[in-house]
């Protein structure tokens, strides 16, 4: 297992790969798309273009990319309420994103949840649960048919710190600790659970710590570097790979924003919440490729302009796709008559 410093271990890694440089390319590629996509949705959630809410996850980018880049078409992935870019890491197209923030009748569930509950079974990431690590147990679950189905795909679940102090976080790494399945639980530590700081959730400082009670690897890493992230992502997935069992990671790292964009996040401080706008996954990882010349401004620019484009054309196809009809209010859902 790599090194909880994260830094030096995962340059050398992730360079030492058959195509490490094209590999944090497409990093950094990831890691734009899902803070402009981010950014996006929160603009057309506070213009009124769609109902319900949105949990930006900007600040968080590295964790979620780092995690996830090297998974297989065939894995899968439980997210949160905050993960909505998660499908995009795992190949879902914009419009389909995008017509799941509008509801209508274009999106993976036609229209029938909120912007927080997407899922795309195609790509293979699963609908959020509505109740916080409810997830947890649903990975657990699918990582467990998947071991008994023989086959060597893992699952991916993200959480955030406050789900590691409810019940159905416990219950689900105990089941996985017993049946060695292939899962990596990943905790994006952001340090706030809504509104409550993380001293007033538990007495640990590093929350990896919990994985020693259930017989697995928990390591700690710094969330805001992608390549940190990615080194001691792509060696747990191997090893779950491999009939080894789960790893519980802890990304420590930062949300900009509140828990929601109706959450003005006065529980906080100006100086925290720009000590770490100082630690943007973006700028430091551009730092890091700029100095092994692997980005200019010429292709800093290029990538932003593709991305533009291709958020513009999902939001025009979301904005002129139809709502459901009331006739399918019934359809695809599970109902005892």
């Amino acid at each position: 297992m790599a090194s909880k410093s994260g830094r030096a271990v995962a340059e050398l890694e992730v360079e030492k790969g058959e195509n490490g440089r094209e590999l944090m390319v497409g990093l950094y590629q990831m890691l734009v798309k899902c803070r402009m996509c981010d950014e996006k949705a929160r603009i057309l959630f506070r213009q009124g273009k769609y109902a319900g809410n949105f949990y930006s996850g900007v600040g968080q980018e590295a964790a979620e990319v780092g995690a996830a880049y090297s998974l297989r078409e065939d894995d899968w992935i439980a997210p949160s309420h905050r993960d909505w870019t998660s499908n995009i890491i795992k190949g879902a197209p914009l419009k389909l994103c995008f017509a799941q923030l509008f509801g209508k009748a274009t999106s993976p569930d036609r229209g029938k949840s909120t912007p927080a509950h997407m899922g795309y079974p195609p790509i293979h990431t699963i609908t959020p649960a509505s109740s916080i690590a409810g997830q947890l147990a649903v990975g657990t679950g699918v990582a467990f048919g998947l071991k008994r189905l023989g086959r060597d795909t893992v699952v991916v679940s993200f959480f955030g710190d406050g789900a590691t102090s409810l019940g159905g976080f416990h219950e689900a790494l105990n089941f996985a600790g017993v049946h060695r399945l292939p899962i990596i639980y990943v905790c994006q530590n952001n340090l706030w659970a809504e509104s409550v700081p993380l001293r007033l959730q538990t007495a640990l400082t590093n929350l990896s710590d919990r994985a020693k009670a259930y017989g697995f690897p928990g390591v700690s890493v710094d969330g805001n570097d992608v390549m940190a992230v990615y080194d001691v992502a792509t060696k747990a997935i191997a090893r779950a790979r491999s009939g080894e069992g789960p790893t519980f990671i802890e990304c420590k790292t930062y949300r900009w924003y509140g828990h929601s964009e109706i959450d003005p996040a006065k529980y906080r401080t100006k100086e925290e919440v720009e000590s770490w706008k100082k630690r943007d996954p973006l700028v430091l990882f551009e730092k890091v490729l700029r100095d092994k010349k692997l980005l200019t401004d010429e292709l800093k620019d290029k990538i932003a302009k593709t991305v533009t484009q291709e958020i513009n054309e999902a939001v025009e196809f979301a904005e002129q796709s139809p709502y459901p009809d009331a006739s399918e209010l019934k359809d695809h859902i599970w109902a005892q008559e």
